[in-house]
Order: structure tokens, then C-alpha cells, then sequence
């Protein structure tokens, strides 16, 4: 997960990313299966774009393994078009943070401990526990600066929470909701 409060590189808006770093934003766990080894990393860049078709967008940091694969840029690995997503509950702190570190993290150390099932279509690890899991295949990549953005068609849907609270990203930190959800 990129660290906004770092100083901007050439380019950058001096301040962008402590502005951005107070933006509420839930976190979400990205994992895939690569033939050699499950990969995962912690995203807090997700976004819904559509119901009909159903689609999902991720942006990861274009230089980590997990894009690179995604990319289609790691000559040793096949092509990789599918992925997972588990909308991170309260409760999955840990897991956010053992999946925020950078390199080659093999998802199934990470969840060590922790039950998981393999998405159906993806093959990838979705830890249970979750809000919600959505198992996507990749239909668009866009090159936007440092990241990789992933336009991706949701497939099917793991999982559903009955209840829950979402694990959320503020200012560097996982702040708990208080009080009920509000309804919309």
C-alpha cells in the first residue's frame, strides 16, 4: 500500500499526499494465484465502477510484484488476467498489515493461522472472515503514473457478510468506527 505521507517525487504536488492521507478510504486484500506461488497485497485503492456489467477497479503500485504479474511484465510467470478481493472486516488488522509489506509475500504464510478458501474462478486465496469476496478477471490496464490501474469484470461473489464492521484506512492509521452504520 503506498504511503502518502512520504515526500512527492518529481512531478508531484508538494502536500498531495498528506491531503490524500484524509480520505477515508476501506481497505481490501488482493491476492492471485500464479502457478508458482499465491500472491497477495493490502489495496485501499478500490472502487465499484458498475453494476451492469458488474466491475471493479483496483490501482496498484506499479512497481510491486502482484502488478507486475498483473501487468504481464514477469517474463517466468504466465500471463495472469485473475485475481481476488476481500473487503477487509475490523477485525482483519493483522492481515492488512502483514500484507502491506513490500517484495514477493506468499499468501499462504501470510494467513498462517488464519482459515481461507480458494475463489472459483481465480483460484486465488480469499481468507474467510471477510465483509465480502469478489473473485474478477481482468478486462482493462491502464499505465496512470505510479500505478497500475485494473479494470476488472466480477465473476462471482465468494462471499457475503450477514453483518460486519469494514476495516478502515485514515491518516496512516486503522481508526474503528463508533456507533452503528448509518443506512443511505
Amino acid at each position: 500500500m503506498a504511503d502518502l505521507g512520504t515526500a512527492p517525487g518529481p512531478g508531484a504536488t508538494p502536500d498531495l499526499g498528506a491531503a490524500l492521507s484524509a480520505y477515508a478510504a476501506g481497505v481490501t486484500l488482493v491476492t492471485l494465484a500464479e502457478g508458482r506461488d499465491d500472491i497477495g497485497t493490502t489495496v485501499s485503492a478500490f472502487c465499484p465502477v458498475s453494476l451492469d456489467p458488474p466491475l471493479i477497479l483496483v490501482s496498484l503500485i506499479a512497481t510491486s510484484y502482484p502488478a507486475t504479474l498483473l501487468a504481464g511484465a514477469d517474463p517466468d510467470a504466465g500471463p495472469v488476467d485473475r485475481f481476488a478481493v476481500t473487503l477487509l472486516a475490523a477485525g482483519q488488522r493483522a492481515i492488512a498489515g502483514r500484507f502491506a509489506a513490500a517484495g514477493r509475500p506468499n499468501a499462504r504464510r501470510m494467513l498462517d493461522g488464519v482459515s481461507y478458501q480458494r475463489a472459483g474462478h481465480s483460484g486465488a486465496i480469499v481468507p474467510d472472515g471477510g465483509l465480502a469476496a469478489l473473485d474478477c478477471e481482468t478486462t482493462e490496464r491502464v499505465s496512470a503514473g505510479d500505478h497500475l490501474v485494473l479494470i476488472a469484470r466480477v465473476v462471482a461473489v465468494p462471499y457475503v457478510a450477514p453483518a460486519g464492521q469494514p476495516l478502515i484506512r485514515f491518516r496512516g492509521r486503522y481508526p474503528g468506527l463508533t456507533g452503528d452504520p448509518v443506512e443511505a
